[in-house]
């Protein structure tokens, strides 16, 4: 095996810090084509599809791969903007945001990109171009706020295969999750706040995560736990009792049996419970995407309003908002502990590399 080196490398190079957000990914465009490539990098993941590979792969490519890229196409074309896709730009809004942060507090030795664990830009291309700039320490952060295999540890699994390849890899940390944190608690609570001033209370506030296969729980996944918990804090800051709120888990794929209870069918329920106000909000999710703006924002709204609901609010994720990027901000600069101070003088090692007969 030959491992790769860096052309462009230089011994005089100032070495630097790195700071990658990642986030799921989505299509180049809401095309068929460009959905059937995204989908089967996806779900060809054994994190996110945990199937027996060889039976899997007949399901994916004889079944999936010819039904769902058209659909989901179509979904895709509703929420895409002029920026494109919205997880995409908002993503890229949240690394501006925090760039802009770390630079002005500790320096441009600081470097700070984005990435998708599947599309573009892929976490192989940043990686490699930010070590082309000089990245010797990184700093990790998929912006799942609630720790999943599926989603987390896929993340971690993308990362360290790339390094797998290379001949100098840096020195590597890895958030896993901030679902309790306390800055990330109040930055979802304070964005309840301001939906609350303008439109009031409903009935009934729905906290929806993206669901996972119930085995996976029932394997050791912490993720319901971690919901759950994100729940319960959010709601304790804001003063509700456990009669004010809910936790729910959507967009389930397949026949067997996924996290409930599920956010569709307790939607469609609440009504006749005398629920006929509801807002919902989804702390899982970072970004607003395909699952909170159409998911959530219309065909759920369709659900509850076509069971006898009366008022149906879906409040948005935190995407830029000051105080989620204040959040972040101190997450990271926790774990960038050490790292923070400026980098030691390589002229010493360019003179002894040089007199080596390298560059």
């Amino acid at each position: 095996m030959k491992y790769q080196g860096n052309p462009s490398f230089s011994h005089s190079q100032r070495d630097k810090v790195g700071v990658l957000v990642t986030n799921l990914g989505t299509p180049d465009a809401p095309k068929k084509a460009e959905l059937r490539r995204y989908l089967k990098e996806f779900l060809s993941d054994p994190r996110v599809v945990e199937v027996p590979r060889l039976i899997w792969w007949m399901i994916l490519n004889f079944v999936i791969l010819n039904i769902r890229p058209s659909r989901s196409a179509k979904a895709y074309s509703g929420v895409w903007t002029e920026r494109g896709s919205p997880l995409l730009f908002h993503t890229e809004d949240q690394a501006n945001a925090i760039r802009e942060k770390l630079v002005s507090e500790y320096g441009d030795h600081i470097v700070v990109e984005f990435a998708m664990r599947y599309g573009s830009p892929s976490i192989n291309s940043v990686v490699d171009k930010m070590q082309q700039q000089g990245v010797r320490k990184l700093l990790v952060l998929p912006l799942y706020p609630q720790y999943c295999a599926s989603t987390t540890a896929s993340t971690f699994d993308a990362v360290a295969q790339h390094f797998m390849k290379k001949r100098w890899m840096p020195e590597l940390r890895f958030i896993t999750h901030y679902h309790d944190n306390d800055g990330y608690i109040e930055a979802v609570s304070e964005k309840i706040r301001e939906h609350w001033k303008v439109n009031g209370k409903a009935n009934k506030l729905v906290f929806s995560y993206h669901g996972i296969p119930k085995r996976y729980l029932l394997k050791g996944d912490p993720y319901h736990c971690e919901c759950h918990k994100t729940s319960r804090l959010i709601a304790e800051n804001l003063g509700l009792n456990k009669n004010e709120y809910f936790t729910s888990f959507q967009s389930r794929f397949g026949r067997e049996e996924w996290l409930t209870p599920y956010t569709d069918e307790s939607l469609k329920s609440f009504p006749a419970q005398g629920v006929k106000s509801v807002q919902v909000v989804c702390p899982g999710f970072s970004a607003d995407c395909l699952e909170t703006i159409e998911e959530i924002g219309e065909e759920n709204r369709d659900y509850f309003l076509e069971a006898g609901g009366e008022r149906y609010e879906y409040i948005d994720a935190l995407n830029a908002d000051a105080q989620h990027i204040e959040a972040l901000h101190h997450i990271l600069v926790g774990n960038l502990s050490g790292w923070l101070s400026v980098p030691e003088d390589t002229t010493q090692r360019s003179v002894l590399s040089k007199a080596m007969g390298a560059g």
